[in-house]
């Protein structure tokens, strides 16, 4: 039996000279690094220049060449903490949040460990809450307040730990107004369930305001709904015990009547 010799086109040839030279140029325009012959100390200011123009994007990605290249120094420390923030400005929340924790767990010692708790609490802290959102859109008891949750807990560790620190006093402040807003959410899902009948529900929640936020202004609401719920639940006693400590505590409260929290000389709506 005779092989039949294989023959290999000169087009074929060709080709895969072609491509061969195609891929070698297209190697060869790969972009270039304009920051592999830069210090650090060069990446760092540039990194900085960025972030104070507001190039949060480019910093982010300079900062991040500078954690790598300079590792084991308090630059590239310095650099991890400091990409958090411009993350945080760009709305990578995600990503913020887990560089700071990893920055936290890495250098527990670290003199900057305070302004990374305060950044923590910032990018969870949400000035609105979805407290006053559009109610019609979203049911009340399905928003997730953890952020804010969250962001409390990092404000009340820098506070706790470094009570000395520049940002503990604001931290304070933005914890008092999580508390409120955190009462005032847990009255307005309350108010939500007594509405549509589901006192128990309703109770439920009230009481959980005033168990956790004995201090904030919607402990005041937060009883009369308690009240309100255990009268339409046929709990008496404790539909009078709920009057007896709103009264004690808030005696001019506009949620009294003559009668108490059943009586009928107030429509139950006008409060709300």
């Amino acid at each position: 039996m005779k092989f039949k010799r294989s023959v290999v086109r000169p087009w074929a040839l060709m080709s895969s000279a072609w491509l061969a030279a195609w891929l070698v140029s297209g190697c060869g325009t790969t972009a270039k690094d304009e920051t592999s012959n830069w210090s650090v100390e060069q990446l760092y200011s540039e990194a900085k220049q960025d972030a104070d123009n507001g190039s949060y994007e480019r910093a982010g990605k300079l900062y991040e060449r500078l954690e790598g290249r300079a590792a084991g120094t308090l630059l590239a420390q310095q650099a991890q903490i400091e990409r958090a923030y411009v993350l945080y400005r760009t709305g990578e929340k995600a990503q913020a949040l887990a560089v700071l924790e990893r920055f936290i767990k890495l250098h527990p010692t670290s003199p900057a460990v305070d302004y990374a708790l305060y950044l923590q609490g910032l990018v969870n802290f949400n000035d609105n809450l979805g407290i006053l959102g559009n109610i019609a859109r979203q049911d009340l008891a399905e928003r997730d307040q953890q952020a804010s949750r969250d962001s409390y807990q990092s404000f009340k560790q820098l506070v706790d730990q470094y009570p000395q620190s520049r940002y503990a006093e604001d931290a304070q402040v933005r914890m008092n107004y999580i508390v409120n807003s955190l009462a005032a959410y847990e009255v307005h899902v309350a108010r939500y369930y007594f509405r549509r009948g589901a006192f128990v529900a309703a109770a439920n929640r009230a009481q959980q305001t005033v168990q956790e936020f004995q201090q904030s202004p919607s402990t005041e609401e937060a009883l009369f709904i308690l009240a309100r719920s255990y009268d339409r639940l046929g709990l008496t006693q404790l539909r009078d015990d709920a009057d007896r400590v709103l009264r004690k505590n808030f005696p001019n409260s506009v949620f009294l009547t003559a009668d108490g929290v059943t009586g009928k000389s107030r429509a139950w709506w006008q409060f709300w």
